[in-house]
């Protein structure tokens, strides 16, 4: 009767209460759509959650025994342990001391990446080389910038460490280290003459005339109170050795305390990648784009001791005649022989000692020893921080070189390879980073 009685104006009665009794009815049924809506999107992020609760609860429990939450509680360090499997790169274990440090809840924390602690203050490089480190899965130490839930920055010593699989040398986890970095300020004599400088004298509030200006000078001091942090210059955000020594120690008792219960198990977890696992310092990520590349090229890595072959293609296992793991792990060396030229080989150190790209005949020896012209071709690969990630080296038969296939020169197809390389790991050097921090 309400809707009718204010429906009623210069037009019939009739029209005006099939009009609002129209408007009301839809506005109700976008009410209800709207709330249908909202209901639905809330049990998806519910499923969502609990989905991603249960892969959290899965990467502890397919490493370690239950006993191993008890074993990290008790360890007074203030660390969190992040799992690179699951998708966003979440935190699956955060001790009690990282908590009472940054005044999250265990709630609030498990399950979020770590972008959670930066602010507007945090230094994007640094985010960058933490990402980068990530993605070749390396370890990582340097000073941070974090905020605490209450938004309060504060700087720490920041060590990344990653655990390997013992078994495959996949990468497992990432423990993160935080040591916190007590404030070192300036003297307070340069604070001092600041507030001078503003303020004239303190002295005013005993002489002021007006209580405007008494008003308007303690207006001032509380500015500087509030804001004294901006006062307190910090000479140096940098580590100390005793702080630098805590990290280490902590991420010593934490691999210890993982590796004893990872044993338990029977799948052995260590922080070091052994050397029967190099053939799995690439992502598999890289591995799928590397693999649609179809011309003899393998891959090396400057950062491994005897910068061993990391990829090797199908085309380079089927002119060399080895098999994959015949290969990977080894430097390139093993394709050499008796009648090798050593000034060949020289030209090649000389190559990589200056970071540069060359192109060399030398020759090289198969599998069944018979011996092949090879012209070969090397260049630096650099990931998204300019950083030498891998060396590519292409392979052409002088045979094929000298033209028995048809299509696109020896060397274009080289220059190619070498292009294809360097696009997907420059990809995914910043798509990759960019989800796991």
């Amino acid at each position: 009767m309400n809707n009718l009685k204010l429906s009623r104006g210069g037009g019939g009665t009739h029209n005006n209460t099939v009009c609002t009794w129209d408007l009301g009815f839809h506005h109700h049924r976008h009410q209800y759509t709207e709330g249908t809506q909202k209901h639905t999107q809330v049990m998806e992020e519910q499923g969502s959650l609990q989905q991603i609760g249960g892969l959290i609860e899965s990467s502890f429990n397919s490493c370690y025994t239950s006993w191993v939450y008890e074993a990290l509680d008790e360890l007074e360090h203030n660390f969190t342990i992040t799992d690179p499997t699951i998708s966003g790169h979440p935190i699956v274990f955060a001790s009690n001391g990282f908590l009472k440090m940054t005044g999250y809840l265990k709630d609030e924390v498990i399950g979020r990446n770590g972008r959670i602690f930066q602010g507007p203050r945090t230094n994007r490089r640094s985010i960058m080389e933490i990402r980068e480190a990530i993605r070749e899965e390396k370890n990582i130490s340097m000073s941070l910038l974090n905020y605490k839930k209450d938004g309060t920055p504060f700087w720490m010593l920041f060590q990344l460490s990653p655990i390997f699989s013992k078994h495959d040398g996949r990468v497992i986890h990432f423990v993160s280290v935080q040591v916190p970095i007590p404030r070192r300020k300036a003297n307070s004599e340069d604070g001092n003459r600041w507030q001078e400088l503003v303020l004239g004298s303190c002295r005013r509030e005993v002489c002021s005339d007006t209580v405007m200006e008494l008003a308007r000078c303690r207006a001032l001091d509380s500015f500087i109170d509030t804001d004294n942090r901006v006062l307190e210059r910090e000479e140096s955000c940098e580590a100390s050795d005793s702080e630098k020594g805590k990290a280490l120690t902590a991420i010593g008792n934490i691999m210890s305390v993982l590796t004893h219960y990872s044993e338990l198990t029977g799948r052995l977890v260590c922080g070091n990648r052994s050397n029967s696992a190099v053939i799995c310092s690439l992502t598999s990520a890289l591995h799928i784009s590397l693999g649609r590349i179809k011309q003899s090229f393998v891959l090396t890595d400057p950062q491994l001791l005897n910068m061993p072959i990391v990829y090797a293609s199908d085309a380079f296992l089927s002119m060399t005649g080895y098999n994959r793991h015949e290969v990977l792990g080894r430097n390139c060396r093993f394709l050499n022989g008796p009648d090798t030229d050593p000034k060949a080989i020289g030209q090649i150190k000389d190559s990589i000692q200056s970071s540069q790209a060359c192109s060399v005949r030398i020759l090289n020896y198969r599998k069944d020893r018979s011996s092949f012209w090879n012209f070969l071709h090397i260049s630096p690969v650099r990931n998204a921080s300019a950083k030498i990630a891998f060396y590519v080296c292409v392979q052409i038969e002088e045979a094929v070189k000298n033209g028995v296939t048809q299509g696109l020169s020896p060397e274009t197809r080289q220059l190619g390879t070498v292009g294809a390389v360097k696009i997907a790991v420059r990809t995914l050097s910043m798509t990759a980073g960019s989800s796991r921090s």
